[in-house]
Parts: structure tokens; sequence; C-alpha cells
């Protein structure tokens, strides 16, 4: 019997090991970085979702169509709305992402997503794959990247979170070897964890940031946070310019609310279990998951979201018009830098933080005794048209 077991559970993981092989020869043999400035139109898709995840996008879109109402009328820019992702169609297709669905995103050279559910134990869906997890590795979209500002306080975070590997790549791939024991596997590469760590260092000497911080566990997770660690300190010798050092998550974790230290801190790059706990600690500080975007990069094609979850209930009980639009915009505030569109993404930048952080006119409470997603969003595009943006936006640092 335990002989049987132990061979079942080494054919799968000689699988697993084969795909692995296979995802390492294709990074060696990934295409260049795509030019947006070579394309028209560039090909926006909007992703509803599940939960209030259409509510909050058809105020994300409104938003975008209202910034680049100029570029759409050229035919710079094309808006493109992508149903599918709803819990009940993928539940019933049996996929993360239904074949037609993702043939569709594929049109698109950046999407814009709202939450989507991800089935757990008890609930009434079969076991499907995190559709999060599933666009991350068939568009390759290896760079979960989450900015983290408040002024006032001194904090200018920017987070590299890698998307592709580390403890979720094969989150649904684990073994239940017998009703006593279980096994689960993480996995980094020698090319996963160069490309995040080479952006992160990229992105602070073009930024003229002199610190970036790795985060592991490798005092104990010594093999695959070991190698991630490896890689970054040896591709650190070509960037003599920069201060690289490194911490532990636990540690990390409480020096983030450590008044003392944590403004000492500007970029920081991690695996991808490490990186979601962080940036949903670090998002508090600006006011919650509700308030920060996250832009999902690959060379090929760029995903930018929500961070918080779908809200059902919120839908059960009538409330879905009440929900907070604030963290889709902001990410697509980040599709805006990303596609080129860097002047309208900073209006809106500026927009969210007088509104959200500063003057507060309007105030969304999920609930009938705050406004609606639409009267907030109405808000912020109110505030963009400002004469004196800058101006009014400078005087609250």
């Amino acid at each position: 019997m335990g002989n049987d077991l132990i061979e079942k559970a080494g054919d799968h993981f000689k699988q697993l090991v084969k795909e692995q092989l296979e995802r390492v020869e294709a990074m060696k043999q990934a295409q260049d970085w795509i030019d947006y400035g070579t394309l028209k139109p560039i090909i926006i898709g909007i992703l509803g979702g599940d939960g209030i995840g259409p509510f909050i996008a058809e105020e994300s879109r409104r938003i975008l169509e209202f910034l680049l109402k100029d570029e759409e009328k050229a035919g710079k820019v094309e808006f493109r709305n992508i149903a599918g992702l709803t819990i009940e169609n993928r539940a019933e297709k049996g996929k993360a992402i239904p074949d037609d669905v993702m043939e569709e995103i594929k049109q698109c050279h950046v999407t814009l997503k709202g939450p989507t559910t991800t089935p757990r134990k008890g609930d009434p869906w079969p076991n499907i794959e995190s559709a999060n997890v599933a666009l991350r590795k068939q568009l390759d979209l290896f760079a979960n990247v989450r900015p983290v500002k408040v002024p006032r306080e001194g904090i200018d975070w920017m987070f590299f979170r890698e998307n592709t590997e580390g403890a979720y790549v094969l989150g649904s791939r684990g073994v239940a070897v017998s009703d006593d024991l279980t096994f689960d596997f993480k996995v980094i590469t020698g090319q996963g964890a160069e490309r995040i760590i080479r952006l992160a260092f990229d992105y602070a000497k073009k930024n003229n940031i002199k610190k970036v911080t790795m985060v592991t566990k490798a005092n104990v997770i010594k093999t695959t946070d070991g190698k991630f660690l490896e890689t970054g300190y040896k591709l650190a010798e070509e960037y003599p310019e920069l201060e690289v050092d490194d911490w532990y998550i636990d540690i990390m974790t409480a020096k983030l609310v450590d008044p003392k230290r944590r403004t000492q801190f500007r970029v920081m790059v991690m695996p991808n279990l490490y990186g979601d706990i962080l940036t949903d600690e670090a998002a508090e500080f600006q006011g919650g998951v509700g308030t920060a975007g996250s832009a999902n990069i690959g060379k090929q094609y760029a995903m930018f979201e929500a961070i918080h979850g779908s809200a059902p209930r919120m839908v059960k009980e009538g409330r879905a018009k009440y929900a907070d639009p604030c963290s889709m915009i902001r990410a697509a505030a980040l599709l805006l830098n990303h596609t080129g569109f860097q002047e309208n993404g900073r209006k809106l930048e500026m927009a969210l933080d007088i509104c959200g952080q500063y003057e507060k006119k309007l105030v969304l409470t999920g609930r009938s005794d705050g406004c609606t997603g639409k009267e907030y969003s109405d808000y912020l595009m109110e505030t963009i048209e400002l004469p004196d943006l800058e101006k009014k936006w400078q005087s609250f640092q």
C-alpha cells in the first residue's frame, strides 16, 4: 500500500518537473518587449469579472474614455468589452479562463480587469484555478507592480511581486498522498527570478532611486528563496549605483508599520506569496485594498486590476452600486502610464489623491449612507477638469 502511494506521488511530481522544465525553455525563447508607440490602435479590453466587478468596471471605463476621448476619436485607442469571466461561465466551462474568452483577451494589447471569484472548499463551484493565476501564466504576466504612496507620512513604495512562479504557480497541483499526508510545491527558476529583479533594478535606476530591497524567507526556505536571493545579488553587480539589501518577510511586515523605519524603503522585490501579503498590508496605509490598483506586466501583454475581492454579498444585498471603484480606477491610471499616456495617468492619480485623501467631498461607504460609484466617478472627472489641478494637488503635499 505504502509503495503504491509513493509511486503515484512520484509520477505526479515527475509530470510537474517536466512541465516546469518546458516553462524554463519557453522563458529562454521569450519575445522582446512590445512597443506601444508603434501600435495604432492600442486595443484596451475591459473585463468586468464577478460580483461588484461589472459595476466598478463600468466606472473605470467611463473615466478612461473621458481621458482618452481625443485619442479614441483619432483611432489611437480602441475599447472592447469582454464578457465571460463570471464564475457561472467559468464553472460551466470547467476552466479558469474559457477558451473563447482567452482568445478575445489575446486580441487586446492591455486589459483592465475587475475582481473574480476563486472557488474554495465549501463553495458551490468546482475547484477551478484562480482566473488571475491562469491569466498571469497564459499571458506570461510575470511582474505584479503595485505602488503605495502616502505623502503626508513619507511613504513612497513600489512593490515588484513575481507573478508566475513561487508558491502559487502549482497551487491547484498539490498531492494528497493519503488522508494523513499532503504536499504542495513551490517553484523558483533562475530565469523567473532574474527578470522580476531586473525589472525592479531598472525601475529604481530610471527613477533615480538608490535602494532596492529583496524580501524572502531564505533562512528557512533555503533552496527556492535561496535561489531568488542568489540571483538578485549576482544581478546587483550590474547596478553599482544601487544599494541592494534583503529582509525576511516576517520582520518586513513589522518594519512597514514602524514609523521610524518604513520611510527608508522605496523599491521592494519578492516572490509571489510574500508580495501578496506585503502589498495588502501596505495598501492599508493608503486607505485599504479598495484604494489600491495593480499592474501585471509581461513583455507582450499587460493586465491592470483591482486588488480586492468580488464582494458577492454586496450584490446579494443590492448594494453593488455603492461599491468603491477606486482600486480599479487607480489600476486604470497605471494602464495609462504603461501605454504612453503618462500625462493623463498623472492627472487621474492627482484627482484620486485629492478626492480620496484630502478633500473628501464625497465618501464611499459601500452603503446608502455614502455616495454611489457613479457619483464618485463624476467627482473625479470634475476634479480632473480643474484648470489648477496641479496647483491644488501640490497644496496638499
